[in-house]
């Protein structure tokens, strides 16, 4: 039996975008994307819980390292990596983000729309081309 196909819309929040936390222990908080995690297709092994972005400088963790040898020692690298705590931003649900248009600093919702043949992605409030277009 054939998996049902349901048309999955793109997320609309990329990577370089200025986003705003909305909830959790981080609400109020802005940063930029480092990167977008992409879900699972359901129903094909990995779990769908949405999809997620990698915001730097919010929801870091804290993962506390042991020393270990490098591979390449030579001698002006020490023998051995030096242990210790590194903090490292986590995932964050996409709905828990809000898009901050760089025109009007507002978080905005995200419209589509065309500006001479291309699609790009349009702030809401003013109406403004999130993404830079290229002029020939």
């Amino acid at each position: 039996m054939a998996l049902a196909h349901r048309h999955v819309r793109p997320a609309d929040i990329r990577k370089g975008d200025t986003v705003l936390v909305l909830t959790g222990k981080d609400a109020g908080k802005s940063g930029t994307v480092e990167r977008v995690v992409r879900a699972g297709v359901p129903g094909r092994g990995a779990p769908s819980r949405g999809d997620t972005v990698v915001v730097q400088g919010v929801n870091m963790a804290q993962r506390h390292t042991k020393p270990r040898p490098r591979q390449g020692r030579t001698e002006r690298s020490p023998r051995i990596q030096q242990g210790g705590i590194v903090e490292k931003p986590m995932p964050i649900q996409v709905s828990n983000v809000m898009v901050v248009c760089p025109e009007c600093s507002q978080p905005t919702r995200i419209r589509h729309g065309r500006v001479g043949d291309d699609s790009v992605r349009l702030c809401a409030r003013c109406g403004s081309p999130l993404t830079k277009t290229a002029k020939p």
